[in-house]
């Protein structure tokens, strides 16, 4: 007999109406006049005996936490890690028998007379059929304060169990205790141990398109987002109930016109902290994400994926670490996140784009590439003939602004959104790779011109109707471009020949910009990771694609140290710098650019060419 996930709730609600009971108890520890939990005692991993019987609480709908009945089947030792163990259980009940263990679910508690033991947290493969689950011990959880170092007022948290005498000891679900076939039957359950894998918290990406999810993916996923498609949507709606042990919350990632959410549940608050998950989201360890109430719409059930159908509702704090064992909010902080202003201007005028995105040297180019892409490749007029002008910076606190400009058109390795998304990240992720210091990142700005054509164009020639010039002549070099589809274009550049050039052979080389940047990239400082200020430097002196340019090559060393370039370096002073010579500190080559002069084009500009000449 089929059965909806409605029918089962009304079956369930009738049972309760006529019984006055579920067959166990859904008290859970008393709220403090704040609406905070109070204090709770626990029942320590060393306690846990097989066949307890206890109570979890999670929202399968609305914002209210309800019960389930648990049946502890054994303790998993060091499952979790070395002296960190996992407690395995059976859930019962109507809901979670007809959903089984869902991806949103992970931090839910479990008390045992009235103690709590820990938070469902894992699960068994995808395809099993009974709702079997692993519970990380609250021992653990209650670790991930001690790595707080915010100044706060006296906490209520202990990383042992609470010396609580009956007086003070606050009611919980009383569950009486049964007996078991003892630990020979729990030892059949290890087997299934290396079946076990976190309970996702689903992502919800609000505001992106399919291909976006699937072009970035496996990005997010190296930068240890496991992109776990859930439903649901973001907003600041007030919601008045107030958070307990039980309730979703959700860590937002990216927040604003478009938004990417991780929703889990609340193992355990307080006045000022609560504690979710029971496993990692990303181990980042010290975060900083904002902390926002949850609505469940609906619970999908699915052998496949299960998850909770969620809204995102107001902030109510930031996160503050995210752990091995879990993720830590604290009510009294605010996440700093970048924002970023993207403005299109295209044939249905200007649009303008406000979200801000998590800082985070891991996650936030992931974030940067995937919803630039979004927002181009999710336009009306977007289409394959389509050019883009990058005119844009990005506002780091103590440095110079990092200036992007650029031109990109499609090609036939990539569309012109993604080309744009990657210049983008690669920005970002130079920013965050240094070693010396964390960026600290204000804010950015992307102003993008849209061109309904593929504006590309190849040097084809480069030529010069002399053969010799003497120091201070101007020579003129004519360039021959071929556009896309398109009639070939003629530049006549005038290079005028330093009065301090020594007889010999000139060489002119008439390039692109990804030309000469490539020969400083091959400089071994660059994978030496220079520091935050070099960087930045590099990064503004790096050429724009949409120039021609033109470099005369001596026949003279040139040095290039870090981001700086040394060009025509007299012998004495290479003598002197020799002991610094072919290490990553400096590098030598046989010919200095000088004279750099560059030609505007309103193409993307690829090819090289190099003209002799002799100079008398």
């Amino acid at each position: 007999m089929k059965f909806t996930i409605s029918r089962h709730i009304t079956c369930f609600s009738l049972a309760v109406a006529l019984t006055g009971s579920t067959g166990f108890s859904q008290q859970k520890p008393k709220t403090t006049s704040a609406d905070k939990p109070s204090r709770p005692a626990i029942l320590t991993v060393s306690e846990i005996k097989p066949g307890m019987r206890g109570v979890a609480y999670t929202v399968f709908e609305g914002v209210k936490p309800e019960a389930m009945e648990v049946e502890i089947l054994g303790v998993l030792k060091n499952m979790n890690g070395p002296k960190s163990d996992l407690i395995l259980a059976r859930l019962k009940g109507t809901k979670p028998e007809y959903t089984g263990v869902v991806a949103g679910m992970s931090g839910s508690p479990v008390y045992i007379d009235g103690k709590l033991i820990g938070a469902l947290s894992y699960r068994i493969g995808q395809f099993s059929k009974e709702p079997i689950a692993g519970i990380t011990p609250i021992a653990d959880m209650l670790e991930i304060n001690e790595m707080d170092s915010a100044p706060t007022q006296q906490s209520i948290f202990t990383p042992t169990r609470p010396q609580m005498d009956n007086s003070a000891a606050q009611p919980g679900p009383q569950v009486s205790k049964t007996s078991s076939a003892g630990d020979a039957a729990a030892s059949g359950w290890e087997a299934i141990a290396r079946y076990m894998t976190p309970i996702a918290a689903p992502l919800v990406f609000s505001g992106f398109s399919e291909e976006t999810l699937k072009r970035f993916g496996s990005a997010f996923q190296a930068a240890g987002v496991m992109p776990v498609m859930g439903a649901g949507s973001s907003s600041d709606d007030k919601q008045p109930e107030p958070i307990e042990p039980g309730s979703a919350v959700s860590a937002m990632l990216v927040r604003g016109d478009m938004n990417i959410a991780a929703t889990c549940t609340v193992t355990y608050a307080d006045a000022d902290r609560l504690l979710a998950c029971g496993h990692p989201l990303m181990q980042f360890g010290r975060v900083e994400m904002p902390m926002t109430k949850a609505r469940v719409i609906a619970t999908l059930p699915s052998p496949l994926n299960a998850f909770k159908i969620v809204n995102t509702t107001e902030t109510i704090g930031s996160f503050m670490q995210d752990r091995h064992t879990g993720i830590m909010g604290r009510f009294d902080k605010s996440a700093t996140m970048i924002p970023v202003m993207l403005t299109v201007h295209g044939a249905a005028g200007r649009r303008q784009y406000h979200y801000e995105v998590l800082n985070n040297a891991r996650l936030t180019p992931v974030a940067m590439m995937a919803t630039v892409y979004n927002v181009l490749n999710g336009m009306n007029d977007y289409g394959e003939e389509l050019s883009f002008r990058l005119n844009g910076h990005i506002k780091v606190n103590g440095y110079a602004d990092v200036d992007m400009q650029n031109m990109f058109a499609p090609s036939e390795k990539q569309p012109t959104a993604l080309g744009v998304a990657l210049n983008v990240g690669e920005r970002f992720g130079r920013i965050f790779d240094n070693s010396y210091e964390t960026p600290e990142i204000q804010g950015v700005d992307l102003d993008l011109d849209l061109v309904p054509e593929r504006r590309s164009a190849t040097l084809e020639a480069a030529r010069t109707d002399v053969t010799e010039a003497r120091p201070g002549d101007e020579v003129v070099i004519e360039a021959v471009l071929k556009p896309y589809r398109g009639d070939r274009i003629i530049r006549r550049i005038p290079v005028r020949v330093p009065s301090s050039t020594p007889k010999g052979t000139l060489r002119i080389l008439v390039s692109d910009g990804d030309t000469l940047d490539r020969a400083r990239h091959m400089n071994p400082a660059y994978a030496h990771k220079l520091d935050l200020h070099a960087t930045i430097a590099a990064l503004n002196q790096e050429r724009v694609n949409s120039r021609l340019y033109t470099s005369l090559l001596e026949p003279n060393p040139q040095a290039m140290v870090e981001d700086k370039v040394l060009p025509t370096l007299p012998l004495s002073v290479m003598n002197v710098m020799d002991g610094m010579r072919g290490t990553q500190d400096m590098v030598v080559i046989g010919e200095s650019a000088v004279n750099e002069s560059s030609t505007p084009l309103d193409f993307v500009v690829t090819g090289a060419q190099i003209i002799s000449i002799s100079v008398k």
